[in-house]
């Protein structure tokens, strides 16, 4: 994408042939940003650390954002679920997909507290190894999350799934901004991926399409649009 489809605002979400090794817009992300991007051997060795903790059972991740419209791995299965502790909040700096590094935007992560309704999305098991690989390229890049194995309940029970949470000591880690800060920041931030108002959108579309309400999201929609 050049900068002038940047500057446009133009929607280019992620696809898989992005996360493969070699691909040109993942080579460009990375000269982007250079020192900040995990290695693959740090990619694969967290990767490595969270199946070693992997409980009994099937691999689900837990989606609260761009995984419920844009997973890029075939979905085996999908239910509703929430997870308790933990919240949905714009708290991750984002510096290439939905900012720059000048103007940087904000994406979701999950933060302490409260609850979270989002989606479990199971993989089959003869895949777990390659496409949870993927994941972590396009998740774990910059360390902006810490991959946490959580309770999620849905009207089938409980099950273990992956969800990943900010991390509190990363350098993308942005806190609890006022809402009129996220506001501000969202209704203008754009990046190789397109803007955040567009993934604000998305994600929101994505669960209300699901059952699933989040007033605060739908505010910062209106907020944004108004502007």
């Amino acid at each position: 994408m050049t900068r002038s489809e940047i500057d446009s605002g133009a929607e280019n979400p992620l696809c898989r042939d992005d996360l493969a090794a070699g691909s040109e817009r993942f080579a460009r992300m990375r000269a982007q940003m250079a020192g900040l991007m995990w290695t693959d051997d740090q990619l694969n060795a967290s990767l490595a650390r969270t199946l070693r903790r992997r409980p009994p059972g099937d691999v689900w991740l837990f989606a609260y954002g761009s995984l419920i419209w844009n997973p890029l791995f075939p979905v085996a299965e999908e239910r509703v679920a929430r997870v308790h502790g933990l919240h949905r909040a714009f708290c991750i700096w984002t510096r290439i997909g939905r900012g720059t590094p000048e103007r940087p935007g904000l994406v979701l992560g999950l933060d302490a507290g409260g609850s979270c309704q989002g989606v479990v999305l199971r993989l089959a098991s003869p895949l777990v190894q390659a496409e949870l690989a993927l994941v972590w390229r396009r998740e774990m890049l910059t360390g902006a999350y810490r991959p946490t194995w959580v309770r999620a309940q849905t009207e089938h029970g409980i099950v273990d799934a992956i969800a990943f949470v900010a991390n509190r000591r990363g350098a993308s880690y942005a806190g609890r901004l006022p809402e009129a800060d996220v506001v501000r920041i969202m209704g203008d931030a754009r990046g190789l991926l397109g803007t955040c108002a567009g993934y604000l959108r998305q994600t929101s579309e994505g669960l209300s399409a699901r059952g699933i309400r989040d007033a605060a999201l739908r505010r910062l929609l209106q907020r944004i649009d108004a502007a």
